[in-house]
């Protein structure tokens, strides 16, 4: 009886314990070094001007890639999903300008749920998945070397609800302009834009990743669709 009541103490406890644990709030993201030539002083000279200056949310933003698998084996290869969940950056709507960047080795390889959204119909295994990210960040996007994509919104053009963003992107050393449609919202926390692009990795200089003479590889062309979310900042100190 004694054992019993030991036992039915001690999972009482560990029922307490996990619940106390699913009541506390999730950690914050970890924050990450800006780029040594982040225009972080043009954004709080801005700011000091009375400019609105808004700071992008890690938590409620997503930059989402579609990889494709191409050669004459593709059938047995993959297509993937990386997701960007740690994009930070600085925006000045009024100014119809944001700086953001990203660090690459934060990008993750192939969520069940974003590879469902995408409507792909396999899984790779967990051995798969690592090896995946391990040769896009060594092999392919050489992040020991080139550790962030860097955007540039340089302007924003008005189109009706929309808008379209003039953005250089600076990836793998290599910068490429575009021009972006986007759709911009404001809501209670401050400003979202959302969109979609589409480059080749090559245009980078990047070569897409590829084995057996080809037969299995990444297609070039890339699709990236965005979700930003940006909030007001607590104050100037906030500004990395």
């Amino acid at each position: 009886m004694q054992l019993s009541a030991a036992l039915t103490a001690l999972i009482a406890a560990l029922i307490s314990a996990c619940a106390q644990l699913e009541l506390e709030s999730p950690p914050a993201p970890p924050s990450i070094q800006a780029p040594a030539d982040f225009p972080a002083a043009s954004y709080a000279q801005a700011a000091a001007q009375g400019q609105r200056v808004l700071q992008v949310d890690p938590r409620s933003s997503r930059v989402v890639i579609t990889v494709r698998r191409g050669g004459t084996l593709a059938k047995l290869g993959h297509d993937h999903v990386v997701a960007a969940q740690e994009l930070q950056g600085l925006v000045a709507p009024e100014l119809g300008r944001a700086d953001l960047y990203l660090a690459l080795d934060s990008l993750s390889v192939d969520d069940s749920d974003l590879r469902a959204q995408a409507g792909f119909d396999t899984q790779p295994g967990a051995a798969d998945i690592a090896a995946t990210r391990a040769n896009m960040l060594g092999k392919v996007l050489q992040t020991q070397q080139f550790p962030f994509a860097l955007i540039q919104v340089r302007s924003a053009a008005a189109l009706a609800s929309d808008a379209l963003l003039a953005v250089d992107i600076t990836l793998h050393g290599v910068k490429r302009s575009f021009s972006v449609p986007a759709r911009v919202e404001t809501n209670r926390k401050g400003l979202q834009v959302s969109g979609m692009l589409a480059f080749d990795q090559s245009s980078f200089g990047i070569t897409p990743f590829s084995i057996l003479g080809g037969a299995i590889q990444v297609q070039d062309r890339l699709v990236l669709h965005f979700d930003v979310q940006a909030i007001e900042s607590a104050g100037r100190s906030q500004l990395p």
